[in-house]
């Protein structure tokens, strides 16, 4: 075979073999686990946003292109610093978890594209984060509205995003840093207001206490009342003689002497 033919099949042969990979590779592709895919069709009406391609293996035509959106929840850091009601600069750090919406990846990708998370999600993130703790005093985000600040940057930015069609899971706040002194100024005050409780606590419990022993006295004295006004002379006798009765016709040994006291009541003596 001529040495010039048979190079120029040669060529050919890898040619034809280098268009076979590469279509392969475009026409061939699998979707993993947690990921779906939007098609692109290059000359027929570019994205398809309302087809959403599932995970598992897929075949399209070469010159289209498919593009994958991981729609796992994911979670991202935002440090910043911000300013309180009262202008002090409180440095703070959030985690939020996120994800596109399965049914509008297409939307999403024709209207902001992958990279959703730095050009819509921080930002709103940021802006959220800036008005709500605006509204605060260091004190209370420090110690007593944490979780209440936590809901209205979620809130705030889970509406937001909503539009743009992209789901937020939970904002964490994961760590204040206020000035030294002020932060030990905090302590001081919450622990001062901790043993105002303590103690108040403890005053009630005492003047509940007194009260009750108040009651308890009143409550004995109106019996010793009601109990004297119905012991007459008459009925201390006839009890005092039915004592005597039980004790004699008892088995023990005693010693009963009739006649005893000024009233006659019988005086046992035991033996």
């Amino acid at each position: 075979m001529d040495p010039k033919k048979l190079t120029r099949n040669l060529i050919i042969a890898f040619v034809l073999l280098l268009l076979v990979i590469i279509l392969f590779n475009s026409a061939f592709l699998t979707i993993e686990p947690g990921e779906k895919g939007v098609l692109f069709k290059r000359f027929s009406g570019g994205v398809d946003k309302e087809k959403i391609y599932e995970q598992g293996f897929h075949v399209i035509m070469p010159w289209n292109k498919m593009f994958i959106y991981d729609t796992r929840l994911n979670e991202s850091l935002e440090k910043m610093e911000v300013l309180s009601k009262n202008g002090l600069t409180i440095s703070t750090e959030l985690s939020y978890r996120y994800k596109p919406m399965d049914d509008k990846i297409g939307y999403l990708h024709n209207e902001i594209g992958s990279d959703y998370l730095e050009r819509i999600i921080k930002p709103e993130i940021r802006s959220s984060t800036r008005k709500v703790i605006g509204k605060y005093l260091p004190e209370e985000l420090y110690s007593t509205k944490r979780e209440a600040i936590q809901d209205e940057i979620f809130n705030a930015t889970k509406i937001a995003i909503e539009k743009k069609h992209l789901v937020l899971d939970a904002v964490l706040i994961r760590e204040v840093s206020l000035p030294t002194t002020l932060q030990t100024a905090i302590e001081r005050k919450l622990k001062e207001e901790q043993e105002a409780l303590e103690y108040e606590y403890r005053l009630d419990k005492e003047r509940k206490e007194a009260e009750r022993k108040v009651i308890e006295a009143k409550a004995k004295a109106e019996s010793n009342r009601i109990l004297n006004a119905s012991l007459s002379e008459n009925i201390l006798k006839d009890k005092g003689i039915e004592a005597t009765i039980k004790l004699a016709e008892s088995q023990n040994s005693k010693i009963i002497v009739i006649g005893g006291g000024k009233d006659g009541l019988p005086l046992i003596l035991n033996q």
